[in-house]
C-alpha cells in the first residue's frame, strides 16, 4: 500500500435490524399535517420542493389527462345532485298534494253516498178558484230535458260559460291558464276559468263562499260527476240547476220569470240573455237592469257566433232587433197577502223543507179590483189630500179575507199596513161604546146630553164647536158626537168599553181612560175588520183568516186544513138589531152619506184621528165586511181628508164590484120592515139630521180628540127646523124630558148606580 495514496473509504457490510433502518429518513411530506411544532416551516425565500426523480430539476407539469378527469367529474356529479334533489322535492310534493287531497276529500260527504240534491222548496199561493197569486222561496221552474230546449239555448251556455266542454274531464287547464292570464292583464278578476261542471257541482253541493278550500272541493267533485254522469246528463243538470236571479232557478223557471213563457219558446235573443245572466245573475236581471242584461246578451251572441254555434244572420237579427219582452217586476198588492201567508206558515206546518201549495181565501177578481180602487183614487186625489199610503182589508162576515191591500205599491214598500200597523182607529172606535152602552140596558132612542164637557181639564168638543142639547145615540153616533161618546164611555165604564172591544175582536192592548171613547189607543186594521164581523153575521165572534188548506205540490200529503170553528156568540140579536139600526143611519144620513150601494142594505162607521193623521171607513153588508185607511207612515197630518170623504169613495168603488150579481140579503136587524126608512123614529131623527132631505155634497166629519189642541174644519151642520119639537133644537140648552132610564147624564147614572131605582 502506497503512502501516498489517499484511502478508498469502504464500509464494510453491515447486517441485522440497524442495517436495515439506516438508510430510513423522514421527508416533510411524509409527515401528519397539523402535527404541532415538528413541521417544517416554509420561509418565504424557500424554494418550492422538486420531484425526487426530476433528475433535471425541472418544474413539474400538470397531467392534462387528470385535469379533464377532474372537470368532467364535477359536472357529473352536479347533474347527479339536481337529479337527486328533483326527485326529494318531487316526492315530497306529491305526498302534499297526496295529503291536500284527503284532506279536502275528508271534508266532503263520502262520495259514494253523493246524490244529487232535492230541489228548493218552493211555496205556492193560489186563490180560492186555484190562481196562482203568488210564488215563495226559491222559485224552481219543472226539469226540462236537452232534447226538448231548442238547440241555440243550451249552446249559449257553452259558448260564453265553457267552450271546450266537451274536450275536458271536469277542469280545463287551458281555461285555468287563460283565465290567470287574462286576470293578470287586467291586475284583477276579469275572467273566471270553473268549467260548467265545476259550476255544478259548486251549485249542488257547495257554498257560494270564496276560499281555497271550497275551490279545492269543487275540482274534486267536478271529477266525480264526470265520471259518474254523461257529458249530456251534467249539461241537463247545469241547465235546470242554475240560479238565474229573483229568486229562479233554472231555465224553466227563469224563461218563465222574465219572459212568460216556456224555456223551449224562447228566442235566440233570449236564450242569449239567459246565458248572459249566470256571470252575475242578481246585477243583470233584465226585469231590474234591462240595459245591462241586454248588453251582456250581446256579448253572448257575439260568442256563439264566434263558436259557429250560429250564423252571422241569426246573430246579427237578434242583435240589430231583439225581442226581450220582460215582464215587470211583482209589484201587485197580493204580494201583501203572500208575506202574511209567510209570517203564520211557520205556526201552521212548521219548517217547510218540500215544495208546498198553500190554498187561500182570497177572491183573486175582489183583489184585483181592491187595488185598482186604492191606487187610482191615490193617484187622482193624493196630493189634494197629502195622502200617501192607503190600505184596505175585505172578509165575509165568517173572517175569510177575500182582499187585502198593505200599501199603494209593494214594489216601493213591502210594509204590510193592513196587518202590521197600528194607528188610531178615531171614530171608528165608538161602535164598541154604543155597543156597551146597549148592552146595559140603553136602545137606540135613549136621549143623551150633546154639550161641552170637562174632566180634570180635559175637554173634548165636536168637530164644530157646536152643540145640539139631547139627541138621541143614533143621532150623536150617525153625527160622531163626540161629547155624547165620552159621556157614554163614562157612563158605562172606560174598563167595560175595553172588555167590549176585545170580545169582539180587537187583540191591541187599549188604555181603559176617558179618551178611549174618542179612539186613541192604536189597532190593527185586520183586527177592526174583524170586529165589526159580528155586527153582520149576528153576534158571532170571528177570526180574520186567509189559508183554507196546505198540501204537498203532487197532492199526495195534506199538511194542514182549517179546522171547523164553533163560533161563540159575542153579541146578542137585540143588541145586533140596535147597532145595525144606529150604524146603517150613518149611511143614510149620516157622516157616511157618500157611500153608494143600491139595492143593498148596509152599515158603518167613519173615523178621523186627532190633526186628521188617520181617516177610516168600515162598513159591511150580509156578503163582506170592509175597512179603507188613508194617512202617512210618518203619522204627518193630511190635507183634512176625513172618514167621510176619499175613504168612503174607496170602499163605494170597490163594494160596488163585489156585489154585481149577487142577491141582495138583509144585514141581521135589517129586514125590510125595520129598516131604518120606514121606521117612523127613524123618520123622525132623519128629519132631524143634517141634509136629509137632499144629499150634501161633503158628509158631517167627525173626529176622536186627546188632549191636545184640537183642529175643527170641515162640514157645520145646520139646526132643525124650528117646527119640530119633539126634541129640542141645535144650540138650546137641556130641558128636563122625561127619558126611559131612571135618570139622565153622568149625575143620573151614578145616582141610579149607587141606591138604585
Amino acid at each position: 500500500m502506497a503512502w501516498g495514496k489517499k484511502k478508498s473509504g469502504r464500509k464494510e457490510p453491515t447486517f441485522g435490524l440497524g442495517a436495515a433502518l439506516s438508510d430510513l429518513r423522514l421527508t416533510a411530506d411524509d409527515r401528519v399535517p397539523g402535527g404541532g411544532d415538528d413541521r417544517p416551516k416554509k420561509t418565504p425565500k424557500q424554494a418550492p420542493k422538486r420531484e425526487s426523480n426530476n433528475g433535471g430539476g425541472d418544474k413539474p407539469r400538470k397531467s392534462r389527462t387528470s385535469s379533464k378527469a377532474r372537470s368532467s367529474g364535477g359536472f357529473g356529479k352536479g347533474i347527479k345532485r339536481l337529479f337527486y334533489w328533483g326527485a326529494v322535492l318531487g316526492l315530497w310534493a306529491a305526498i302534499a298534494i297526496v295529503g291536500v287531497v284527503i284532506y279536502v276529500g275528508a271534508h266532503l260527504p263520502p262520495i259514494q253516498s253523493l246524490e244529487i240534491p232535492k230541489r228548493p222548496p218552493t211555496i205556492q199561493i193560489v186563490g180560492m178558484d186555484g190562481t196562482v197569486l203568488a210564488t215563495r222561496g226559491e222559485q224552481a221552474g219543472a226539469n226540462v230535458s236537452l232534447k226538448d230546449l231548442p238547440p241555440y239555448l243550451p249552446k249559449a251556455f257553452i259558448a260564453i260559460e265553457d267552450r271546450r266542454f266537451y274536450s275536458h274531464y271536469g277542469v280545463d287547464p287551458i281555461g285555468i291558464a287563460r283565465a290567470a292570464a287574462t286576470n293578470l292583464m287586467h291586475r284583477g278578476v276579469s275572467q273566471g276559468g270553473s268549467t260548467l261542471t265545476q259550476q255544478l257541482a259548486k251549485n249542488l253541493f257547495l257554498t257560494q263562499e270564496r276560499t281555497m278550500a271550497r275551490k279545492l272541493q269543487e275540482v274534486e267533485l267536478a271529477f266525480w260527476l264526470e265520471r259518474k254522469h254523461s257529458k249530456a246528463e251534467i249539461l241537463e243538470l247545469y241547465l235546470n240547476r242554475v240560479y238565474f236571479g229573483s229568486g229562479a232557478y233554472g231555465v224553466e223557471a227563469a224563461a218563465q220569470k222574465y219572459f212568460g213563457k216556456p224555456a223551449k219558446n224562447v228566442t235566440v235573443a233570449e236564450a242569449a240573455m239567459l246565458a248572459g245572466l249566470v256571470k252575475s245573475p242578481s246585477r243583470l236581471a233584465p226585469n231590474r237592469n234591462p240595459e245591462g242584461a241586454e248588453a251582456r246578451a250581446k256579448v253572448v251572441l257575439a260568442a256563439m257566433q264566434d263558436a259557429e254555434f250560429i250564423t252571422a244572420a241569426q246573430a246579427k237579427g237578434a242583435t240589430g232587433v231583439p225581442q226581450y219582452n220582460v215582464k215587470p217586476v211583482g209589484a201587485g198588492t197580493v204580494n201583501y197577502v203572500a208575506d202574511w201567508i209567510g209570517e203564520v206558515l211557520d205556526d201552521l206546518v212548521g219548517q217547510v223543507d218540500e215544495s208546498i201549495i198553500v190554498e187561500t181565501t182570497i177572491d183573486p177578481k175582489l183583489q184585483t179590483v181592491a187595488e185598482a180602487a186604492i191606487i187610482d183614487e191615490l193617484a187622482a186625489k193624493s196630493v189634494k189630500f197629502n195622502v200617501t199610503q192607503g190600505a184596505l182589508v175585505a172578509m165575509t162576515p165568517d173572517g175569510s179575507v177575500r182582499a187585502m191591500v198593505g200599501g199603494r205599491n209593494y214594489s216601493e214598500s213591502q210594509f204590510n199596513r193592513a196587518v202590521t200597523a197600528k194607528r188610531q182607529p178615531g171614530s171608528s172606535f165608538k161602535p164598541f161604546v154604543y155597543l156597551t152602552a146597549i148592552e146595559a140596558g140603553l136602545t137606540p132612542e135613549t136621549i143623551r146630553t150633546d154639550a161641552p164637557i170637562d174632566i180634570k181639564g180635559w175637554k173634548p168638543e165636536n168637530y164644530t164647536h157646536e152643540y145640539f142639547g139631547s139627541v138621541t145615540l143614533t143621532q150623536a153616533l150617525s153625527m160622531s158626537l163626540n161629547t155624547v161618546a165620552v159621556r157614554l164611555g163614562l157612563e158605562v165604564g172606560p174598563q167595560n168599553v175595553v172588555r167590549t172591544a176585545h170580545r169582539m175582536g180587537i187583540a191591541s192592548k187599549l188604555e181603559a181612560n176617558a179618551s178611549i171613547s174618542l179612539g186613541t189607543s192604536e189597532v190593527s186594521m185586520t183586527e177592526l175588520v174583524g170586529a165589526y164581523a159580528p155586527f153582520a153575521n149576528g153576534g158571532l165572534a170571528v177570526s180574520p183568516h186567509v189559508v183554507n188548506r196546505i198540501r204537498t205540490v203532487e197532492g199526495k200529503k195534506t199538511l194542514y186544513t182549517r179546522p171547523a170553528e164553533t163560533a161563540s156568540q159575542v153579541i146578542d140579536a137585540r143588541a145586533v138589531a140596535a147597532m145595525n139600526t144606529m150604524m146603517q143611519q150613518t149611511i143614510l144620513s149620516g157622516s157616511a152619506k157618500k157611500a153608494e150601494l143600491p139595492g143593498w142594505y148596509a152599515a158603518g162607521k167613519t173615523g178621523t184621528s186627532q190633526d186628521f193623521r188617520d181617516a177610516w171607513f168600515i162598513g159591511y153588508t150580509s156578503q163582506l165586511v170592509t175597512g179603507v185607511w188613508l194617512g202617512n207612515d210618518d203619522n204627518s197630518p193630511t190635507k183634512k181628508a176625513t172618514g167621510g170623504g176619499l175613504p168612503v169613495e174607496i170602499w163605494s168603488r170597490f163594494m160596488k164590484t163585489a156585489h154585481q150579481g149577487l142577491q141582495p140579503q138583509p144585514v141581521p136587524g135589517l129586514a125590510p120592515s125595520n129598516s131604518f126608512s120606514t121606521n117612523p123614529i127613524g123618520q123622525a131623527l132623519s128629519s132631524l139630521l143634517p141634509g136629509s132631505s137632499a144629499p150634501s155634497p161633503s158628509a158631517p166629519p167627525e173626529r176622536g180628540y186627546v188632549p191636545s189642541a184640537p183642529v175643527y174644519n170641515g162640514y157645520r151642520p145646520q139646526p132643525p127646523a124650528p117646527t119640530q119639537t119633539n126634541y129640542p133644537a141645535a144650540r138650546q140648552q137641556p130641558q128636563q124630558n122625561v127619558r126611559p132610564e131612571a135618570a139622565s147624564g153622568l149625575d143620573g147614572w151614578l145616582t141610579e148606580r149607587l141606591f138604585g131605582r
